[in-house]
């Protein structure tokens, strides 16, 4: 059957460049009327903010108890989390690194129209202590993802120790954590229509210089995603002697997937094949694919990183040094539980400046700032996660001693 020559409009990236583009012409000519329409992107970022708390659940219990094996998988998940917690954390590192030196956000918002500063971290005891929930329903109605990430890292190990007669719950988990996957799938349908809200509502206030940072942002999460790929992977390669060449051919197919469908999910399967190929036993396969998929997606924690301090940057909020530890470590925390659909990475980044106190409206005007870019920056960052869980599977099995790679 002949293909309609609009048929390309179907692609949900393509309707959100338009909405762009529209947004942007809408908010130059008619800057009233951009503003008025700001309120599609409001009513868009309340969807988001809804879906998080019963998302990052679901998805943290399923990534650690969804298994079953973990207490006789043992040194193996030991090493595998090990490996995730360096990973991330080094990248996490280096975005911070790369925000600092592009400065992506400066000059988007005049200094007469910065906001509030966020609220100041706790000391060190205090922060600690603010982890854990004394009530995960109150945690829940805040926001307060860190929590909501404690307990769902603790009700996991439960449900392990619980064996057998813990299995309905972990498979009420799964089902739900695909309930939340599909609703979001729902919401993000909607993205056009937030995006022509939030960028009219950009333009109409602050005119058409976003144009240099969305360049400048883009070269900040390009360069970061780049060193990632072609800088520390080689590296962890090297290092653990995987052989670098052997192991770029069998992730390349996993690799197109994931950038074509801006999804980490839709590329597991053909990963776990590929890993298997290259040498991985399906045991290693079958428990760090998944897991990585909770803990280990590096090309997200970089985008999350750069993005926050983007929008520090944008509002006007300087941050000192140890502003910056603490920012940096609650989103540490709260990439954890990045949702594996496209434009999960948003809702993470949500999840976290909420946690650290950013004012509403720069959560509020920077998702939707961040939304109407991120189709140019999801595809790239969704090759890394797979890639660097590919890699992940291939380390814990010449740590195990039972790669055939």
């Amino acid at each position: 059957m002949k293909r309609s020559p609009l048929h390309f409009l179907r692609s949900l990236t393509v309707q959100i460049l338009l909405a762009l583009l529209l947004g942007a012409v809408l908010g130059s000519l008619w800057p009233g009327l951009g503003q008025r329409l700001e309120i599609l992107a409001t009513i868009f970022i309340r969807l988001v903010l809804v879906i998080i708390a019963p998302l990052v659940f679901s998805t943290l219990v399923v990534g650690i108890a969804g298994s079953g094996e973990l207490r006789k998988l043992g040194a193996m998940a030991a090493q595998a989390i090990a490996y995730f917690l360096l990973v991330t954390a080094a990248v996490m590192l280096l975005a911070f690194v790369l925000g600092n030196l592009f400065q992506p956000g400066q000059g988007l918002t005049p200094p007469a129209e910065g906001v509030a500063p966020p609220t100041p971290p706790a000391e060190e005891a205090s922060f600690w202590v603010r982890l854990f929930p004394q009530n995960i329903v109150d945690a829940v109605v805040r926001g307060d993802v860190l929590q909501i990430v404690v307990f769902s890292l603790l009700f996991a190990v439960a449900l392990v120790l619980t064996g057998e007669r813990g299995r309905p719950m972990v498979e009420f988990c799964r089902s739900l954590a695909e309930v939340m996957y599909r609703f979001t799938d729902i919401i993000m349908k909607l993205a056009p229509v937030g995006v022509l809200g939030a960028t009219a509502g950009l333009v109409g206030k602050h005119g058409l210089r976003v144009g240099e940072n969305f360049f400048w942002l883009t070269v900040a999460v390009y360069a970061g995603l780049g060193l990632v790929f072609l800088g520390l992977y080689p590296l962890l390669c090297f290092w653990f002697r995987v052989p670098v060449g052997a192991f770029f051919r069998a992730v390349k197919e996993p690799f197109a997937i994931a950038f074509a469908t801006t999804s980490s999910a839709a590329a597991l399967p053909k990963a776990m094949e590929a890993m298997e190929a290259f040498g991985a036993p399906r045991r290693v396969v079958a428990f760090v694919l998944p897991t990585g998929y909770s803990f280990n997606l590096a090309g997200s924690t970089l985008y999350i990183g750069v993005a926050a301090l983007f929008l520090a940057q944008a509002f006007n909020l300087p941050l000192s040094l140890a502003e910056q530890a603490a920012l940096a470590a609650t989103l540490y925390v709260v990439a954890k539980g990045v949702p594996l659909v496209p434009r999960g990475s948003l809702v993470a980044l949500v999840a976290g400046l909420t946690s650290f106190g950013l004012p509403a409206e720069v959560v509020g005007a920077g998702f939707g700032f961040l939304l109407a870019i991120d189709p140019i920056l999801d595809m790239p960052r969704t090759g890394v996660n797979v890639v660097g869980n590919c890699l992940a599977a291939a380390v814990v099995s010449r740590w195990q001693g039972e790669s055939r790679g």
